[in-house]
């Protein structure tokens, strides 16, 4: 038996697990059969950002505000997420529409992430936050230790995986609004992309306002 299936063994309803696995494209082409990830999705969200936001700050109790959230971002993102669907085998368990599986959906990065976070919903529905937890620990936080001791990536960085992973070009930054005396500049910037304002950030200095921006729009689009 595959990881996948393994996984699925353990529910006391396997029909949420099939759930996390439903794709609105698969729904668009089986109506009435059941309703797509996306609710488990939002769900598995929050429960992810708060156990790892939990284990983090237990973990590390010297660290400041910006740090945890940094290490968050690099534990918790896309292609984090997606890695771990592929280890457990979840791509080929996928409900999808043909037109989407024929778009190499089972290897598009980010559904396979959100996939992932439905999971996490499912989970905690099914058998409630211990099992959750123990899934994240499992799954993405067992490495945490040699996580803090890399390089944490920024968050245009992170952005610009994340963009890249949708099939986007590198975001775009631009300055909105430049004010005050140039000892005590204000900059405010917009990060674009594929032509969607993403976030505005602001900054004494054009690359942290950029910073601020991309922090902004992981805030938004990613966690």
């Amino acid at each position: 038996m595959d990881k996948g299936k393994l996984l699925k063994a353990k529910f006391v309803n396997p029909e949420l697990f099939d759930s996390a696995l439903t794709h609105r494209s698969w729904v668009n082409e089986h109506k009435g059969v059941r309703t797509n990830n996306e609710r488990l999705e939002f769900l598995g969200d929050a429960i992810l950002e708060f156990v790892v936001s939990k284990r983090l700050f237990t973990k590390f109790p010297d660290k400041e505000e910006g740090y945890l959230t940094a290490l968050r971002a690099n534990i918790v993102n896309t292609i984090s997420l997606s890695e771990v669907a592929k280890k457990l085998d979840l791509g080929p368990l996928i409900f999808l529409s043909k037109g989407e599986e024929d778009g190499g959906g089972r290897q598009n990065t980010s559904l396979l992430a959100d996939t992932v976070e439905a999971i996490i919903g499912s989970i905690f529905i099914d058998r409630g936050i211990e099992a959750a937890e123990k899934f994240i620990e499992a799954n993405l936080l067992k490495d945490v230790e040699d996580r803090a001791k890399e390089p944490l990536k920024d968050s245009k960085s992170l952005l610009q995986e994340h963009v890249q992973s949708l099939g986007f070009a590198a975001p775009k930054y631009q300055v909105v609004e430049e004010s005050g005396p140039d000892h005590n500049k204000k900059f405010i910037i917009e990060v674009v992309v594929n032509g969607e304002s993403w976030g505005r950030g602001e900054g004494k200095s054009k690359s942290t306002a950029e910073q601020d921006a991309a922090r902004q729009a992981l805030a938004k689009k990613v966690q």
